[in-house]
């Protein structure tokens, strides 16, 4: 289980939402382009943060949830993004018409948020051997990829990867499943 703890992600996740991730993916399973994955900080990406200052109740309650896995050991070091760009992917921004092109095929991208472009910088990033490029969908409102280029040009190491998302569940109005926008980068061939 994670907390959603920016604006990054929206209007697919928003702040506050809880959600599960399935660790089949890396794994068992393969990521895909679309997925939306929770991944540690691969060094420079976070703030550093000051440990929860948790009354009794609430540290003893935190312990309980990591024992039984219903809470990460390292939970304010995590960040969730949409993988867009798999390894041997070549990932640009942007086209002619404003487009992100990923081995050449222009995405049109639904899960944005309204009125994000799909970038406001330029890059043209070959994605290397077992790492990823991932975005927020909120994309004037994301420190993704895009803006960590100094490291191995902004990807993300596949073994960071914690799962992948596929159900939000709380708050319970928000409660639903999160399909891959797989009609996204169906045109898009492999590398």
């Amino acid at each position: 289980a994670f907390f959603i703890p920016s604006e990054s992600m929206e209007n697919t996740l928003l702040k506050g939402d809880r959600i599960l991730v399935t660790k089949l993916n890396p794994g068992p399973f393969e990521l895909e382009r679309g997925d939306v994955v929770v991944f540690k900080d691969p060094g420079g990406w976070l703030d550093r943060q000051a440990p929860p200052n948790d009354g009794p109740t609430r540290a003893a309650a935190r312990k309980v949830l990591t024992f039984i896995g219903l809470l990460p050991t390292d939970s304010g070091q995590h960040l969730i993004k949409r993988v867009i760009g798999l390894p041997g992917d070549t990932v640009v921004c942007c086209d002619a018409n404003g487009a992100m092109t990923v081995n050449g095929v222009p995405l049109k991208e639904p899960y944005l948020r309204p009125g994000s472009i799909s970038s406001e910088r330029k890059f043209n990033v070959e994605v290397p051997a077992g790492r990823l490029w991932v975005m927020g969908d909120n994309r004037q409102q994301s420190r993704d990829s895009r803006f960590n280029m100094d490291n191995h040009q902004g990807t993300v190491p596949v073994a960071n990867v914690v799962g992948r998302s596929f159900v939000v569940v709380w708050p319970f109005p928000r409660m639903q499943w999160m399909d891959r926008p797989s009609d996204v980068f169906t045109g898009v061939p492999d590398r």
